[in-house]
Parts: structure tokens; sequence; C-alpha cells
């Protein structure tokens, strides 16, 4: 990687987002809910180094005997049969549990939860038990992360790939189409970004019928949930260690997880590559945003472990308050800005007005270290992902034929609306497809366009 990029990589994590269904409980109801687990690494030119991280809390199952490690394991525990007394017991000291150590978010129902801290606060959704996972798709996961991180590393890095796969989406897709613009400006200053960091969530699941780990999505933008992760694993292990031997669960089965400390240690990392003691890590958030906390919290981390400022602001007050300086440094109210980290802006209602649109772009001219840039945003999309999955594609980034196949083995069908026989056969067949969206942030396209 060094001899493409030139620079410090510090690319931080695949919550590989393994989805499973189990109870769970929100303000005392049942709903199946995602398990993701993550693993961490950063890059520095030629090197990778990862380590397994868990994003929400797994269960992980030891191989079968007979060595088919592709075989579904068996249930440990049948979920739907827990004594309802013993459940209740369980429930209740979930909620202790999660009150007790801050699993909590701002209430939606309450006005200013989004926006005031300690007004109405509710525990997260979450999963009552940890969901079981095979040990091997586990460990592919883990292998996966370091090399997904660096594929988007060398993708970023060619802007003729991304403004040429991605014209057509422009054309359809005006949110895109303003980040292409901002990209292209950037190419044609020939702005260089020796110093990048990315903190990237993969998303897997496990197909029922070939029982392999497939990708649904990768993200490079906002991603979130590493402080939730690892106070998932808590409450799992502690409700664990009290009921486990009722349900014939392990909690040393349930892997550690540091991934929230290891989240800020690569933007302390970022901070002191940028090599100025004087400036600050500029948090981009939302006007409203319930999930605060987990926010505060890294930003808490960067200031008592690291000795580090931060400082939040949206893209509005970037707009109003920020400049750049002659020498390229990015300045905020009067303050050096070393690092960006973009917890908003990846949706379109990130930007009512061209107010926002201007933030964006004078962070992107700006010397300051962004997580990620916007090469790294428009490598998020999906239409990138589709590309990546054509025939011949990967090997324009990746030389290493063994990781070219394990990227290759983990890739769902994936198709655009410009292939008439696919769409055909979509509207035909309705129940072999998920139809997703282009832009980040969730959720699937409406059923009347």
């Amino acid at each position: 990687m060094g001899g493409r990029s030139g620079g410090l990589v510090c690319s931080t994590s695949s919550y590989t987002g393994i989805r499973t269904r189990r109870l769970c409980t929100s303000n005392n109801t049942t709903f199946p809910f995602p398990q993701q687990p993550q693993s961490l690494s950063f890059a520095k030119p030629l090197k990778l180094m990862s380590q397994p991280l868990t994003t929400n809390s797994v269960l992980v199952e030891e191989a079968a005997a007979d060595g088919d490690s592709s075989a579904a394991a068996p249930p440990l525990f049948d979920y739907h049969r827990i004594d309802q007394k013993l459940l209740q017991n369980i429930v209740y000291d979930a909620l202790v549990w999660s009150t007790l150590n801050c699993l909590l978010v701002g209430d939606k129902s309450v006005q200013r939860s989004g926006r005031v801290p300690g007004v109405g606060l509710v525990h997260l959704p979450l999963s009552l038990l940890p969901g079981p996972f095979p040990e091997s798709h586990w460990k592919q996961g883990c292998e996966l992360a370091p090399i997904f991180n660096e594929l988007v590393d060398r993708v970023s890095l060619d802007g003729k790939f991304l403004q040429e796969s991605l014209s057509r989406t422009k054309n359809a897709d005006e949110f895109t189409s303003r980040l292409l613009d901002i990209h292209s400006k950037m190419l044609q200053i020939n702005k260089k970004e020796d110093i990048r960091m990315g903190i990237v969530r993969s998303d897997y699941m496990i197909d029922e019928k070939t029982k392999s780990l497939l990708q649904i999505e990768m993200n490079t933008i906002s991603t979130s949930f590493a402080l939730i992760g690892c106070l998932m694993t808590g409450l799992h292990k502690s409700l664990l260690s009290q009921y486990g031997k009722f349900l014939g669960l392990n909690s040393n089965r349930v892997p550690a997880n540091n991934a929230v400390d290891q989240s800020a240690e690569a933007l302390a990392k970022a901070w002191s590559e940028y090599n100025n003691p004087r400036a600050a890590i500029l948090v981009v958030v939302q006007v409203e945003e319930r999930n605060m906390y987990e926010q505060h919290y890294i930003s808490a981390l960067l200031r008592e472990k690291h000795h580090i400022r931060s400082i939040r602001k949206t893209l509005t007050e970037i707009d109003q308050e920020g400049k750049i300086l002659p020498d390229g440094t990015l300045s905020v109210d009067g303050q050096a800005i070393s690092v960006v980290y973009f917890r908003a802006g990846y949706t379109p209602k990130d930007y009512p007005s061209e107010s926002e649109w201007r933030a964006r772009l004078l962070m992107e001219q700006s010397s300051a270290i962004k997580c990620p840039t916007i090469s790294y945003h428009l490598v998020g999309t999906k239409k990138i992902q589709q590309e990546l999955a054509k025939p011949g594609v990967l090997e324009r980034f990746v030389e290493n034929k063994d990781h070219i196949a394990k990227l290759r083995a983990c890739f769902a069908g994936l198709w655009s609306l410009e292939d008439s026989d696919i769409v055909k056969k979509a509207i035909e067949n309705p129940e072999l497809f998920v139809m997703k969206p282009q832009r980040e942030g969730g959720g699937l396209v409406p059923l009347k366009l």
C-alpha cells in the first residue's frame, strides 16, 4: 500500500455486521435485532494489523467435531422456550444493567432528547441474549476486515474509476451528484491526502441455503455503535454470568470487545500524525442526534486518555464559523482543526441548504485529515460495491490472489437496474431480491418510487 498511497492510513475496522434473530427488548417488547461483530485494524504503508472485536454481541460456537466448518451448528439453546419467570428476571436485570452502564439514547417521543444531554433518556433496543454464531464465519469476518480496509483505500485513490463508475448514478441522484462535484473539484486541484483515516463497517449475513458468509454492504462514513457494541458485550457477559447455568450458555464464548477504545486510538493516532499539538478534532454532528452519548464518550476518551480536545459542530455552524488559513489549516471558531470526524453528512437531510454543501467543500479543501475523505465516502456507495463484484475489477486494486479469492467468496449477487433482464426477473420473482437505496443511512427503497 505504501508505494501507492504514499502516506499513513489509519483504517479502523469493518464492523462485520452479522445479522441474526434473537429475543430482544425495547420497553419490554420483543422483536428481532441484528448482531454485529467487528474487527479493527490500523494500516501503515506496507503493513496491516488487525484485531478481532465485536459490535453488539455474539456467542461464538466452536467448530463441528467432524471438521466441517461450513455446516451450521445446531442452536445452543432454544430461546423461545425460556421459562417465563426466568425470562422476566433476565429482562429486569438487563434493564437495570443498561441504566447503570449508560446503554441509553434519547427517546424520540421526547422533545429536545436529541439536542440536550440528559433529556428523555431511554435504554436502547437490545438483544436480551447473544446469538450463537459459527466460529469459522466469525474468523472469516475478522480476516476479511483488513483486506476490505486496504481495498477501500486503493479504490479511493482511483478518481477516474469513481467518476466513471458513478456517472450514470450522478444523472439519477442529486445527492450523489453533489458529492461527485466535490470529488471532481479535488481532482482538478490535484488535492493529495497523504494521511487518510477510515472507520468502515462491512455488514454480512449467512446465506441460509449455502451456509456461506455474504456481504450485504460496506459503510464508509459515520459508522457508529462502537461504544454500544462494547456495552452489549458487557451486558451479555453479565447476564450469562448470572443465568448461563440455567440456559446452558458460557459467558467465556462471548468475544472480548474494546472497539470504542481503539476507535479513539485511531483518531488520536491521526491527530498525532497531523503534528499540531494546539489543533483539535472536529466532530461533525447532526442537529438532532439521539445517539449523542456514544459520540460524547469517544470525545471523553480523547480528552481523558489521550489529552486531545474535540469540538462538536453541525455543517451549518462550520459554514458560519469555518475558514481555511493561508497554510491550508482548517479553522473553526478560531480553533485549528487536525482531524474532521464525520458523524453526519451521509444523508441529504444533512444538507438542507447551500450552506451545508459549502461546509463540506471547505473541509475537503483544507489540510485537515478527513474521516472519511470524499473519496472514501464515494467508495461506500452501492454502485461501487456492485462494480467491484464484476469479473476482473478486483484485480485492478488487489495484487494478492488469495485476498481476491477471499473477497469474492463473500460477494452476494449484485445487479444494477441498467440490466433489463435482471429487472424483468426481479419483477417476476420479487421475493428473491432486495432493492437497496444508493445512499447511506440504511433502509430499503420505498414500494412507490
